[in-house]
């Protein structure tokens, strides 16, 4: 099904109602505001009446009914049977477990082997759904199914010798959690069993989010032993918990960490335990997509993230959230925040048209005037720009997904999906959508004088950010009172919890060790083999590998480099208190002060390259002996961070 989207000039005060995306069915009058019904709400708003939030949308009303643009067309699809599952498969990087490719699975062997209980269950559904309807349409290539590929990857597995190149801590790791003879509990597959590679929830705290095992493993455990618990928290929100991470001793790993190539499997984990979570709590996980979509290829406003970003790179090489963007912000600051009502109070509809245009011919020469911006024109523009994007901020893919994160029983499941659908957030969405959560929770930080609380400012900014997939749904004003209840509380935890929401689980890194170190296997052995045919000395090789790898530093000592800081290494021993920010200051301390005063502004980090690990920069608080027991190949070099 496609559900063609089309702005006009004569109807755009319907189409920016409340955003970009509008279905060709008759929309019901939210604007008359529903009475408030406490009891009708997931959780309880308390005094706050959603007063703001209705008066924002309409003000979204009052300033599109002003705005007059060219025709935008957006198609967006609603896959059909089967196809949804299969554009999942292919997200997940599975693509290869169906059509043509069938035959040959064994790219996704190593990273099936690395999958929970849970995962392994999300994957299966897909792949059955995806098999029953290319049967039904009579495709001549075979797909398997996926009790056949998890028994392939099984048995190779049991047949392959012990190589000696994965990292006993990994195995370790796992053991810890797994219990004797990594019999842990197993899903029943047919006759076979899939063990998990994810251990049990270990104790935390109520506090706590538990980023080493599986979200979608804990909501199973959690599941009928907190059945009780979690009806109570539905009533109990008005305050918000105060989570926080625990300490890890291997270090905390961000988004923007990673290199690229291990940035990629941790996308397709993140999707698949996304998937698993909403399938283990009955919650429908459905992804739309544009498949075309008709936009401005220049300008400010309606223009795509990607070609914005493009120009902008022009102008200032490297740049990742849009120039216009972050000047609306500079504006708005620059103002000052304790201003009252900030946000909230809109700029003059008919001069924000103005400005719109304004920016439009003089932005990129350098002429425009900022000085005559009032600081509430340059919040309303910023909240238009938001609006107009042709693709909403939080995509089109993963919108719903985001949008269903408020029917999850309980605040550390809705935080734990929140943290995935960050991760799978394009790029630029991603880090324009951060910059935005830092410039609101600066807000909320003078909100003794703005008058601004996190929760007024979640009500205001939701309809700027969610209301675009609502706006075709025929429903009751009760309906509409949940929904805006709904969204303005993942408004809420977005803003409140950013920092968490950026942070990648290290059940998730642990798994991409764990397909690194199996990838490296595999190609050594591979590697003999072809050795072996061109009649190289087999031992020949094995003692250089061994002579590389050992690279004659003494046990519990690491070799740290800084290619462009200095020809020389250093040696540093190894103990229990060392930690990355040490081993930094130490090399550092025996450089220039020029190199100190790199240190001092934050411009070089230690980073963790090779082993099962492709890079990871490492933050301040990773103790380097844990590490190190984690990863023993890896060398340890510092250098700057790439823009």
């Amino acid at each position: 099904m496609v559900i063609i989207v089309t702005k006009l000039v004569h109807c755009f005060h319907l189409s920016r109602r409340y955003g970009q995306y509008t279905m060709n069915q008759e929309i019901t009058k939210v604007m008359e505001r529903p009475p408030f019904d406490r009891s009708s709400s997931q959780d309880s708003l308390d005094e706050l009446s959603m007063e703001d939030y209705w008066t924002e949308l309409e003000n979204i009303k009052k300033s599109s009914e002003n705005r007059q643009e060219d025709q935008e067309v957006v198609v967006v699809k609603e896959p059909d049977e089967g196809e949804l599952e299969e554009e999942w498969l292919k997200e997940a990087g599975l693509s290869n477990l169906f059509g043509e490719a069938a035959g040959d699975p064994q790219e996704s062997m190593v990273f099936l082997s690395t999958l929970t209980r849970t995962q392994a269950a999300a994957v299966q559904k897909r792949v059955e759904t995806v098999s029953q309807t290319l049967r039904k349409k009579n495709k001549q290539y075979q797909v398997p199914d996926v009790r056949d590929i998890f028994a392939q990857q099984r048995g190779s597995k049991e047949r392959e010798p012990p190589d000696g190149t994965e990292s006993q801590s990994v195995r370790t790791e796992e053991n810890k959690y797994q219990g004797k003879d990594d019999q842990a509990s197993s899903l029943a597959v047919g006759k076979k069993e899939l063990t998990p590679l994810v251990p049990e929830e270990a104790p935390a705290s109520e506090t706590d989010i538990n980023l080493e095992v599986s979200f979608a493993e804990q909501a199973v455990n959690q599941k009928e032993s907190s059945r009780e618990k979690i009806q109570r928290s539905k009533g109990d929100d008005a305050l918000l918990p105060s989570f926080r991470l625990p300490k890890d001793k291997t270090g905390t790993t961000k988004i923007g960490d990673l290199a690229p190539q291990d940035m990629k499997k941790v996308c397709h984990l993140a999707l698949i335990e996304l998937t698993a979570l909403y399938d283990v709590l009955g919650v429908e996980l459905k992804q739309l997509k544009a498949v075309k979509i008709k936009t401005k290829d220049s300008g400010l406003f309606c223009v795509p993230l990607t070609v914005l970003l493009e120009q902008d790179q022009k102008k200032v090489p490297g740049t990742r959230i849009p120039l216009i963007f972050q000047k609306l912000i500079s504006c708005i600051e620059e103002g000052g925040l304790e201003t009252e009502g900030l946000l909230r109070i809109p700029g003059a509809a008919v001069r924000i048209k103005n400005l719109c245009q304004e920016l439009e011919a003089k932005f990129y020469e350098g002429t425009f005037n900022w000085e005559s911006v009032k600081q509430h024109d340059a919040a309303s523009l910023l909240k238009l720009f938001i609006r107009e994007l042709p693709q909403p901020l939080l995509s089109v893919e993963y919108l719903k997904a985001f949008q269903a994160v408020q029917n999850l029983p309980t605040k550390k499941q809705q935080l734990q999906a929140l943290n995935l659908l960050v991760i799978l957030l394009p790029d630029a969405n991603r880090d324009t959508l951060k910059a935005l959560l830092e410039f609101l929770q600066r807000v909320v930080d003078n909100k003794e004088k703005n008058k601004m609380t996190v929760m007024n400012v979640a009500m205001v900014m939701a309809p700027n950010l969610f209301m675009y997939h609502t706006l075709g749904l025929k429903s009751s004003e009760q309906r509409e009172f949940v929904m805006a209840a709904g969204i303005a509380n993942i408004m809420h935890l977005l803003i409140k919890y950013q920092k968490l929401l950026w942070t990648i689980p290290k059940f998730i890194v642990n798994q991409v060790r764990k397909q690194n170190t199996e990838n490296h296997r595999k190609d050594k052995k591979a590697m003999k083999k072809l050795l072996k045919k061109m009649a190289y000395d087999r031992e020949k090789y094995e003692k250089q590998d061994k002579s590389a790898n050992d690279a004659d530093v003494p046990q519990g000592v690491i070799r740290v480099q800084a290619p462009h800081l200095s020809k020389v290494s250093m040696a540093i021993q190894l103990t229990e208190e060392l930690r990355a920010s040490d081993v930094l200051a130490r090399f550092l301390s025996q450089e220039s002060s020029g190199v100190a005063q790199t240190l001092k502004n934050g411009e070089v980090f230690l980073y963790e390259i090779g082993g099962n690990i492709g890079e990871r920069c490492l933050d301040d608080d990773t103790y380097m002996k844990d590490l190190y027991q984690l990863n023993p190949n890896a060398e340890w070099v510092i250098k700057s961070k790439p823009s």
